[in-house]
């Protein structure tokens, strides 16, 4: 297929997508998604999934099947808490903050925990013997190391205990129509991480790309056997909206998982990317988030 042919393609199935997604030459609401007032029920001044047992099954009830919360989660059912990726990416974390969130993704029985790679050996051996898994990121967050970078990056992490990975796409050979390499790329990738008998998460970023982009980066990671499409890493200039999600959504298909992550601060964001068609929704926070939320203040600072 020449570049030509690839063009019209992308464009095809972007313009089919917004069709589908009635929004076909329509700019999203001011508000979706991102900077949306952080609600909380009549007279209730807690937030979930943190602090509310009842709003976490809300959103499970909408559809998502994982759900991510920060380091200080109290309150959480059993059958919530297993939805939960446990997630502390920040550059200034200790050992201690990583223990201590590995310590309580023990005791609510999150699903993982995701940690930048050094941590990766510390957290495995914290979480041996539990169900809990150990997740790291990959050519993390810029996206723009090797190929050959990547996969050692991978298989390094996968040999001393990670379970899943979430990499970075080449952000800049996807916007430069490169699209070989973008899927050689994550394809790379797949195969350490499946040979490990570990699932690949593939982080678009799309804040920084049109339409058609987020559009073909989808079909490209399906291409490539990758498990999950991600919007955010969390550390670009935005992070997820609802309609990325659906944008995602309807480019994977059913078969593929679509996570929500960056900027999810509210019961409402979680709900509607949940709607839209996110099977997990990433959001670390700080205690600091936390501890505001159940003040019932609205603080807003980015997260995973």
């Amino acid at each position: 297929m020449d570049t030509a042919e690839l063009d019209r393609l992308v464009a095809e199935i972007g313009e089919e997508i917004l069709r589908r997604t009635g929004r076909l030459g329509a700019v999203p609401p001011k508000g979706e998604g991102l900077n949306i007032p952080d609600l909380v029920c009549p007279g209730c001044t807690q937030r979930c999934p943190q602090t509310c047992e009842r709003k976490a099954k809300d959103i499970v009830k909408a559809g998502a099947c994982r759900l991510s919360a920060s380091e200080k989660t109290t309150r959480i059912d059993p059958s919530i808490a297993g939805l939960i990726d446990h997630t502390l990416l920040r550059a200034d974390a200790t050992r201690e903050d990583i223990v201590k969130v590995c310590r309580e993704a023990r005791k609510y029985s999150f699903a993982s925990v995701c940690v930048n790679a050094y941590w990766v050996p510390v957290v495995a051996t914290e979480l041996a013997g539990s169900p809990v898994k150990v997740c790291t990121v990959v050519g993390f967050p810029l996206g723009a190391t090797s190929t050959e970078s990547k996969v050692a990056e991978t298989q390094a992490a996968l040999r001393v205990g990670a379970q899943e990975i979430d990499m970075v796409q080449n952000i800049g050979a996807l916007r430069s129509g490169d699209y070989d390499a973008v899927k050689a790329d994550i394809a790379a990738v797949a195969d350490a991480a499946h040979r490990a008998g570990a699932i690949l998460k593939v982080i678009l970023e799309t804040a920084l790309l049109d339409d058609n982009q987020k559009a073909m980066a989808c079909m490209l990671a399906k291409m490539a056997k990758a498990d999950f499409v991600k919007t955010s890493t969390g550390f670009g200039p935005s992070g997820a909206t609802v309609h990325d999600v659906e944008l995602m959504r309807m480019a994977v298909g059913p078969e593929m998982g679509v996570k929500a992550s960056g900027g999810i601060r509210s019961l409402d964001d979680l709900r509607k990317m949940a709607a839209a068609g996110a099977t997990r929704i990433g959001a670390s926070a700080s205690v600091k988030i936390v501890e505001a939320s159940a003040a019932g203040k609205q603080d807003a600072t980015s997260g995973y």
